[in-house]
């Protein structure tokens, strides 16, 4: 059965098989960070300095997660967003990891690691929504959205 998110993408999670074709396609960075929980060290990910316009996508599955227009300095040294493209593709799970209690960010449609979430953000939302570069992919405004599981999601 489909699932959608409030914006139109599918939000079906990856049979065995697509599964297993998705991770197979990951180097070993990714696969610690999207499938271990890991975190990249801070001021090293490739998209913390991206600016151009266009949207930040899960590197596993490709569902768009954050828009340029929602990405902030927070000087953290990771890409850090106020707001998702769509609730539903951004899921926040307990993490009482490491001593502490914070809310790990899942994508909404493969449950691969993103970062965290915190309520220290700028307005509207007064969220920041801290993120592994290694997590992300970015595509420019008016290309194609990467579609590594075939459902047509359309352009950035």
């Amino acid at each position: 059965m489909t699932r959608q998110s409030p914006s139109g993408f599918d939000l079906t999670p990856p049979d065995a098989q697509e599964r297993a074709r998705l991770e197979a396609g990951l180097d070993d960075e990714e696969k610690r960070v999207l499938l271990a929980h890991g975190t990249e060290a801070p001021f090293c990910g490739t998209l913390l300095g991206e600016s151009r316009k266009g949207v930040f996508c899960c590197r596993q599955c490709g569902l768009p997660l954050f828009k340029s227009s929602t990405k902030f300095e927070s000087g953290t040294g990771w890409p850090s967003f106020w707001e998702p493209v769509d609730r539903e593709h951004v899921v926040g799970v307990r993490d009482d990891s490491h001593g502490m209690t914070r809310i790990e960010t899942r994508c909404g449609r493969c449950d691969s690691h993103q970062g965290h979430v915190f309520p220290d953000g700028p307005p509207p939302s007064g969220l920041r929504f801290c993120i592994n570069s290694v997590a992300l992919s970015f595509t420019p405004e008016g290309e194609a959205l990467p579609d590594p599981l075939g459902r047509s999601d359309g352009v950035a």
